[in-house]
């Protein structure tokens, strides 16, 4: 096991390229060296990371043509994660290379933060570095919950070891976890949500979450902006939950959908311009009442039709959980209009043929 920072940082190197590609997967290798926009994992070709050891210096070396920063991939790991120090990089390597968690703390180096914890540029990165979410224990969580098919439209992905942090006097904790991209009305990732999952099983108390104490979490710029399941046209259904609105997507597989993370933030969401009809998908509680009045009078001010659809039990997704698929289809068939029935719900329904 590594003793200190200059032997952890030396087996690194012997994985060179294979620590780029995971930690710098915008860039590309050309030649000897990996060559990306910057520790931060932007597309460009201003970073240089040296791959193999040559005359010119050791693997693992890098320099920013751009701004003088070097380093070696320690910093690379720190910087692309946005960790608060050398040890959370020391302990995200070990994890990389499979080996042991230090049983006391690497000794400490002043760094200094570029990107702020919680900030945008951290959420897009987190965003970046985690993986598809099929085949994983985020897919399962969600059939788990019923949602048999998942049209997330790629809002959704998956980080094995995503940080958690109890308080700032506990030290962090990595568990699986759901991670889901904030954008605003272009399409910019604003923030993420993350969902801490359990690895080991699925119970109805936690109904497959992380079991620890706040097992749902957002950084990033929330305010106005929202999870989007595809893109928006005329008509949009927007609420509070991801798994809400992902079970209404499993009914209504081809509606653009939106989930705000909160009651707050879903009568505060911004509502793009050629909206001509707005489904609020409320939940069953007085936050889900004043929801729906804040935002059906946005909707009326902005000149936008707002239907409520209203769930027999809590939200939709317990509705989909204990009545199942048909059941809340046909709940639905009377809430929608007329004309959003032939246009979303029949081929929803021939989709599940």
């Amino acid at each position: 096991m590594p003793r200190d920072a200059s032997e952890l940082a030396g087996r690194l190197a012997r994985e060179a390229e294979a620590v780029c590609r995971h930690y710098l997967s915008n860039g590309k290798r050309a030649g000897r060296y990996w060559v990306v926009g910057d520790v931060h994992n932007a597309p460009g070709r201003s970073l240089f990371v040296r791959l193999k050891e040559s005359p010119k210096g050791p693997a693992g070396k890098w320099t920013d043509a751009a701004t003088g920063e070097h380093g070696d991939l320690l910093d690379i790991i720190r910087e692309s994660l946005a960790l608060r120090g050398f040890h959370e990089a020391a302990e995200e390597a070990r994890r990389f290379l499979n080996l042991p968690r230090s049983e006391q703390q690497l000794p400490l180096k002043p760094v200094r933060s570029i990107v702020p914890i919680g900030s945008r540029q951290a959420a897009r990165r987190l965003f970046a570095i985690s993986s598809p979410i099929e085949g994983t224990v985020a897919e399962a969580y969600l059939q788990r919950r019923g949602i048999g098919r998942i049209h997330h439209g790629g809002s959704l992905r998956f980080h094995p070891c995503c940080y958690y942090r109890p308080d700032d006097h506990l030290p962090t904790e990595t568990w699986p976890a759901m991670i889901a991209c904030v954008t605003d009305l272009d399409g910019r990732i604003t923030g993420v949500h993350r969902t801490w999952l359990d690895p080991d099983g699925f119970d109805r108390v936690r109904l497959g979450k992380a079991p620890i104490d706040t097992p749902r979490r957002a950084m990033g710029d929330l305010l106005g902006n929202a999870v989007r399941f595809s893109v928006v046209d005329d008509v949009l259904a927007a609420g509070e939950g991801i798994e809400t609105m992902l079970s209404l997507r499993y009914v209504l597989p081809t509606m653009p959908m939106a989930a705000a993370l909160s009651a707050n933030h879903l009568s505060g969401m911004m509502l793009p311009s050629g909206l001509r009809r707005l489904y609020i998908a409320r939940d069953a509680d007085a936050a889900g009442d004043a929801v729906q009045a804040i935002l059906s009078q946005r909707a009326a001010d902005a000149g936008i039709e707002a239907i409520a659809l209203s769930p027999r039990l809590g939200d939709f997704n317990e509705d989909l959980d204990v009545f199942g698929l048909d059941t809340l289809r046909a709940a639905l068939r009377f809430q929608l209009v007329p004309e959003d029935v032939v246009r979303f719900l029949h081929s929803s329904t021939v989709a599940a043929e």
